[in-house]
């Protein structure tokens, strides 16, 4: 607050308003030296006041002070620009909002406009994405002007307040919460309140104390709840018939003493200040270059602005504010829809305040006769008789009398001394509005009946005679009715307060026309045009699709997958059907909310002019990330594939994985690369000839990268159990084309003999990676498992062990019979202490981490234990069954197995034997078949089939030197 001394007049002040206000200062001088005992700085605020209405009245471009969102404002606005008709209106709003304007006819209000920008240069990177609104109303001054200047000919509108860009470029990065509304409710992502999200938001007419103990003050005396109440009762009402020269002086007086009264935030001040010489700055630029008098011109700002005490305030303020220039950010605009409930989110207005301000404009139309100004052709506006439209729009701006600034008159000593007008009580209005809101209670499940509406009735007016009013304001009667009618819970969908809400106007949520729509917008509803479905209007709309018999939705299905993901969960909702790589549904259904959510889809147009140009960048700008992983880089890989076919972007993407792959140091998205590349591998060798080479030279480099890190991974605490499994099973499971692409086994048997895990589980792991390359036998492995369960001290830490064996089935699933015998086993031998608190983490880590390897886990149980019941008191498990008697060796002389039934029917062999070239003859019965001649060799060096023999789990004899054994 400055309390540097001032003029009590500006240079160069007429003495005839200098005379209009004295009798004021001297009121106001006399009440502070009675009040204060004496001048001091209660005087300077006081007289400083009066002498920014003074300014304010006598400058020569007309100042008409508004508050946003305000009734008497918008009512006051309309009036004025009836009587005065100015050629050009100088309007606070950023200067390059000003081409969307026009577009305003084609939505229905409210609506807001907005300035985008996700590439941003100039700004920190974690600001990304920019964006920048401003909510339009109906019942809002700058609509009643913004609708003036366009639909009458001659007259120019010139928005004058700082770019979109220079909004952040002063932005001094507010912590989040400064904007709470009033009432303490905060905006839930799905509700119309969150139609604006993260934007900033820039409104016309700011003003709300900064003072916390002024609006203390004011709300306690005034005994109302919030802000937006107080306005209503004492600003809103009291102004709503008042002449233009008092609505002028009272809206500079009020903007003057929160000016003054405002705490000493020095950015905030600075900023606004700035903006003040920006508008000036922009008006006399305008006027030099335009040559129009300031005295057919009209400059509608906020009545805080409108008190300014900055050297350039004024068509003869000072010179040289220098305007800095914009970043070189590419910024994107277009309009987007808002409701009340968003515009209270936006700027911490109590919630519904909105709401009961358009009923108010509605009533003060009624009463006052004004005819408003709304844009031609506007949705939801009434129409203009033809007969008036043509005449207004062929008439030019009338040169109406402008009365002189240096003769106002003192319109606020009046208005200041004048009491109250106390409104009669309206009877016939407070019980329409009892009976409206028992009926609506009872449709929301509410148990109200006639008393209650007598209730609210006398509760709305003795509320009001305690809060020194004749008659019930709108949030008397809402206080009224939560009293008598709200339960300890809501029976419905909408408590007592949102029902009042609703009947004073409701969450009026507005929507955007087709042809204000972006080209990717109007695209996206023209590809969906076959669907015979009314996709602008909000709600959930069911598409039903039969590609089958009408090809032609087959274009609208790859829309609705392309937009289902791009737009945030419930835009596109599927129903029925799936798409998959190498998988289409012939019959799909679809929830679409498109026009809930037209504010996504209007911003999927700031980034290109089709889906598939949006899909595109987006997963190029997630590939080339500064943080891409191998696994999200291949998931953009298999949507680029999915969504937008051909090769050439999947072959990019793909050889980008290979590089990320590369660069990778962790194992943490080893599991997520391994499902990736395993579908992809699926479908490129069942959808195309041959396997990409991107592929290939993934999995080469896969292979040689995961036995470089296995070792590591083994060790690491990190590194969970389930990471190592996956490498593991991208290891052995893509050996073999691995292998047939040039690289080595013998790297892998050096990775596993390396590894030395401490962890139990990951020991486990080790063991089954060991079984898979032969170099441990099943028998020893089941003796390892027999030892742990013999040792007291490593009994308590077996479970670890059985969870390591769980996720072992994913690199080694011929081990299912082992995990199945380790589990029988430990519960047949762990005691209860031990094995209890281990039975939930087992199902959780069946859940959570092996959820695709219970199926092949249960299925061998199923193969090992009875089918029935009674069954199980006979059964053995197999691993505790005597070892089957070795088979006899057959005598020298025996016949082999099939030789006679092969010596009873030779046809078969002897044409197949003619068919081979063969002209052998048949050996005689008893002896030695013919082409045994290898056998002899195997004899005599039989190292090789006992090696095998290992290696196979093979346990029989050798036949005898000769016999051939079946």
């Amino acid at each position: 607050m400055s309390t540097a001394p001032e003029s009590r007049t500006a240079p160069g002040a007429g003495t005839d308003t200098a005379r209009a206000f004295a009798p004021l200062r001297g009121q106001l001088q006399t009440a502070a030296e009675e009040f204060a005992g004496g001048p001091d700085a209660l005087e300077d605020i006081l007289l400083g006041m009066v002498d920014d209405v003074d300014r304010a009245v006598r400058e020569p471009l007309e100042i008409f002070p508004v508050c946003h969102h305000s009734p008497a404002s918008a009512l006051a606005m309309a009036r004025r620009l009836r009587e005065k008709r100015p050629r050009v209106v100088y309007l606070e709003l950023c200067e390059d909002m000003a081409p969307l304007l026009t577009e305003l006819r084609n939505c229905r209000l409210p609506v807001a406009v907005q300035a985008f920008a996700s590439d941003i240069d100039g700004f920190p990177p974690d600001w990304a994405p920019l964006s920048v609104v401003a909510p339009i109303t109906e019942a809002s001054a700058e609509y009643q002007a913004v609708a003036y200047a366009l639909d009458t000919p001659g007259v120019e509108l010139v928005l004058v307040d700082r770019s979109s860009d220079h909004v952040f470029q002063w932005d001094t990065r507010r912590p989040a919460g400064d904007d709470v509304p009033e009432d303490g409710t905060e905006a839930e992502p799905g509700s119309g309140a969150a139609l604006h999200g993260e934007a900033v938001g820039v409104e016309i007419g700011d003003l709300r104390p900064r003072f916390a103990e002024l609006e203390e003050h004011l709300l306690r005396h005034g005994k109302v709840r919030h802000w937006s109440e107080w306005w209503h009762q004492y600003v809103e009402v009291p102004l709503g018939d008042g002449d233009h020269d008092t609505y002028r002086q009272v809206m500079f007086l009020i903007g003057s003493l929160f000016r003054r009264l405002a705490p000493g935030d020095g950015d905030r001040v600075r900023v606004d200040e700035d903006r003040e010489r920006y508008m000036w700055t922009r008006m006399r630029e305008h006027l030099a270059a335009t040559g129009t008098d300031p005295a057919d011109c009209l400059y509608v700002c906020g009545a805080f602005h409108a008190a300014s005490r900055v050297e350039e305030f004024g068509v003869h303020g000072a010179d040289g504010f220098e305007i800095p220039r914009r970043t070189a950010t590419t910024w994107q605009y277009g309009l987007i829809p808002s409701s009340h409930a968003a515009v209270e989110a936006q700027f911490g207005l109590a919630s519904g305040s909105v709401s009961i301000a358009a009923a108010q404009w509605t009533k003060n139309l009624g009463r006052t006769r004004v005819e408003p100004y709304r844009l031609a052709g506007q949705a939801g506006t009434r129409k203009t008789p033809a007969k008036k439209s043509a005449a207004k729009k062929s008439a030019a701006p009338a040169a109406n009398p402008v009365p002189d600034p240096a003769t106002a008159e003192d319109r606020l000593s009046g208005f200041l001394q004048r009491p109250p007008a106390l409104d009669a009580l309206d009877e016939a209005e407070l019980l329409g509005w009892s009976v409206d809101v028992v009926r609506a209670a009872r449709r929301s499940g509410y148990l109200a009946s006639t008393a209650d509406a007598i209730a609210v009735f006398e509760t709305s007016i003795l509320l009001a005679g305690m809060r020194d009013r004749a008659k019930p304001t709108p949030y008397d009667f809402q206080d009224a009715a939560v009293t008598c009618i709200e339960k300890d819970t809501v029976p419905g969908r909408r408590d007592v307060r949102g029902i009042v809400e609703s009947m004073m106007g409701g969450d009026r949520i507005g929507r955007v026309g087709y042809e204000a729509l972006p080209p990717l917008a109007r695209d996206v509803h023209d590809r969906l045009a076959p669907l015979e479905l009314d996709l602008q209007q909000r709600g959930v709309r069911r598409a039903l699709l039969d590609t089958a018999s009408r090809p032609e939705l087959r274009a609208c299905s790859d829309v609705l997958w392309m937009l289902r993901r791009l737009m945030p969960h419930g835009a596109a909702r599927p129903i029925t059907g799936e798409r998959r790589l190498g998988e289409r549904s012939v019959q799909e259904s679809w929830d679409l909310a498109l026009g809930t959510h037209q504010r996504a889809l209007i911003e999927l147009g700031y980034e290109g002019v089709s889906l598939e140009q949006v899909l595109e960048q987006r997963l190029r700008r997630t590939a080339h990330g500064a943080r891409a992983t191998a696994a999200e880089v291949l998931a953009a890989v298999e949507d680029a594939t999915l969504y937008l076919g051909g090769r050439r972007l999947a072959d990019e993407l793909g050889a980008r994985a290979l590089e990320v792959l590369s660069g990778e140091r962790t194992v943490d998205g080893a599991p997520e690369v391994l499902r990736r590349v395993r579908g992809l591998l699926v479908y490129y060798r069942t959808a195309e000839p041959a396997l990409p080479p991107w592929i290939e030279s993934f999995v080469r480099a896969g292979y040689a990268h995961y036995c470089t890190l296995l070792p590591t991974a083994f060790r690491d605490e990190d590194a969970t159990v389930g990471q190592v499994a996956a490498m593991l099973g991208f290891l052995f499971g893509m050996e073999g084309l691995a292998l047939s692409l040039g690289c080595d086994r013998t790297q892998l048997e050096l990775a596993v003999a390396q590894s030395h895990p401490k962890d139990p589980a990951k020991t486990a792991l080790l063991w089954a990676a060991q079984v898979r390359l032969g170099t441990l036998s099943r028998e020893e492995l089941r003796a390892r498992c027999d030892e742990l369960l013999a040792s007291p001290l490593v009994v308590p830490s077996y479970p670890r062990y059985l969870s390591g064996f769980v996720h072992a089935l994913e690199p080694v699933p011929g081990l299912a019979d082992v995990v199945v015998e380790a589990v029988s086993n430990a519960f047949g031998r762990l005691p209860d202490a031990v094995l209890l608190p281990w039975l939930p983490v087992l199902v959780t880590t069946l859940r959570s981490t092996a959820a695709d390897l219970a199926p092949l886990l249960i299925r061998e149980a199923g193969r090992t234990f009875p089918a029935r019941l009674p069954a199980l008191d006979a059964w053995i498990p197999p691993w505790r069954r005597p070892p089957a008697p070795p088979r006899t060796t057959p005598a020298a002389t025996a016949v082999p197995r099939g030789a006679s039934l092969l010596s009873a029917h030779p046809a078969t062999c002897d044409a197949l034997a003619e068919l081979l070239g063969c002209d052998e003859e048949w050996a005689p019965a008893g002896g030695p078949p013919p082409g045994t001649a290898g056998a002899a060799l195997l004899s005599a060096h039989p190292d090789t089939c006992d090696a095998l023999a290992r290696l196979l789990g093979r346990d029989e004899p050798r036949a005898p030197a000769g016999l051939l054994t079946p």
